[in-house]
């Protein structure tokens, strides 16, 4: 006898590793990795604190 499939469950499960597979796919095109985005950051910083020290009261 066949397996009974529930379809509803196996939708979201494909739509679900769809959209897995696609966020990683995005991930390479458009993310930084995690030493770019921590030189970002410190470069952000600086350029906050740097503008601060300019600041006239």
């Amino acid at each position: 006898m066949a397996e009974l499939i529930n379809l509803n469950r196996a939708r979201k499960a494909k739509a679900r590793a769809d959209g897995k597979a696609h966020a990683a796919q995005n991930r390479v095109v458009h993310g930084q990795s995690k030493g770019q985005k921590a030189v970002s950051k410190l470069e952000s910083e600086r350029a906050r604190r740097e503008l601060e020290g300019k600041k006239r009261e």
